[in-house]
């Protein structure tokens, strides 16, 4: 391992890796990543591996619209599959109110250059007929929607990275950092240290650690998330040869799908998340997931199978609860640190998968040209 470099990042999941590889491709040769475990530890190998444009705050659908149409480049850079299927997504208004939330996402996508219109609920059910059109009064289409492959994004921008001249080390976890006089900083880990002018918290579910060995306070959460995988759909099972179902987002039901193999993904963001771990994420966790509590999301559950019938009647083949971070108004956390002399962060980005090429690249940006 090198005792020197320009940067030094610490966290390999998908927005260390994002950070690590624009870096590095805006010029930045000399820099590094450490990492604790392996690469995706943590938050981003269990991920939903769903990306979207929309958000209620423009700059975020910016940096989600540039991260989306990144992933081909790291792609083809890396070698490396990202299993990508840009299936476009539809977000689903169930009453007046939402239509009017997606009026104002479609102005705001429009101000940006994004390709979203307004579509009929005939239209909708011709492209995903599991839908029930009937709990609905209005839809907007997103041609940029779509999955891939979590891990083998993290993969496919470590890789870009080294291709590009960086470096990254698994299973080196860190365990000080240390700031010289001249604002410099010693990053001690288990397989020795690196002197390096700047340092990225790029820690996910550690972030918190990382920041009190700098006396630093970082007022990020993890909070649970469930998804769950179905069996086989019949419907499905029986679609062309390369055609897929869209993505959709169901606001009121704070829900979203998509087709996982020949079944589908249902996850959902409870409009009451469980805090998980406040005292601080332990050091043995990992690739490792949390008990499963259908009961407190029994009712987004139930609108679920209302809207989307086959799901009722599917077997649920997995379930998956994990942790992922937030901040406190569920915005990404980025750029120096007040008072501390370079100390960068890149935390609480709950949408990793749709955020991290956007956070990467602002953040890199910002080192490099101020």
């Amino acid at each position: 391992m090198k005792a020197h470099a320009r940067v030094v990042v610490i966290g390999g999941g998908v927005v260390g890796c994002s950070i690590l590889f624009h870096l590095a491709k805006m010029g930045w040769k000399d820099v590094v990543l450490l990492e604790r475990d392996e690469l995706t530890s943590g938050s981003s190998w269990h991920a939903a591996g769903s990306f979207h444009t929309v958000s209620s705050d423009p700059n975020v659908s910016k940096l989600q619209d540039y991260t989306i149409n990144l992933y081909k480049e790291i792609e083809e850079t890396s070698g490396h599959s990202i299993s990508m299927h840009k299936t476009g997504g539809y977000y689903l208004a169930s009453n007046q109110n939402w239509h009017d939330y997606l009026k104002r996402e479609r102005s705001n996508a429009r101000s940006l250059g994004l390709d979203q219109e307004f579509v009929t609920l005939d239209e909708v059910v011709d492209k995903h007929p599991l839908i029930d059109p009937k709990h609905y009064v209005a839809a907007l289409w997103d041609p940029s929607d779509g999955d891939i492959d979590p891990s083998g994004v993290v993969y496919a921008y470590a890789k870009s990275a080294r291709v590009h001249g960086a470096e990254f080390y698994t299973h080196t976890p860190v365990i000080e950092t240390n700031q010289r006089p001249d604002g410099s900083w010693d990053v001690v880990s288990e397989k020795g240290n690196i002197h390096a002018e700047y340092i990225v918290n790029a820690g996910g579910l550690w972030a918190r650690e990382l920041g009190r060995m700098s006396g630093i306070h970082l007022p990020v959460v993890p909070m649970e998330h469930h998804y769950l995988i179905t069996d086989e759909i019949e419907q499905i099972a029986n679609l062309e040869n390369g055609q897929r179902l869209p993505s959709c987002i169901d606001f009121e039901a704070n829900i979203y799908t998509r087709q996982e193999n020949t079944g589908m993904l249902l996850g959902t963001y409870e409009p009451r998340s469980t805090p998980w771990s406040l005292d601080g994420t332990p050091q043995t966790f990992g690739h490792d997931l949390l008990e499963s509590d259908l009961d407190r999301i029994a009712d987004r559950l139930e609108l679920a199978f209302e809207r989307i019938p086959a799901l009722g009647t599917a077997g649920i083949k997995n379930i998956i609860n994990g942790p992922f971070v937030f901040s406190p108004d569920g915005n990404p956390m980025i750029g120096p640190v007040p008072g501390m002399k370079n100390y960068w962060t890149a935390v609480g980005v709950m949408a990793g998968f749709c955020q991290a090429g956007g956070v990467g690249k602002t953040l890199a940006e910002w080192m490099i040209e101020g």
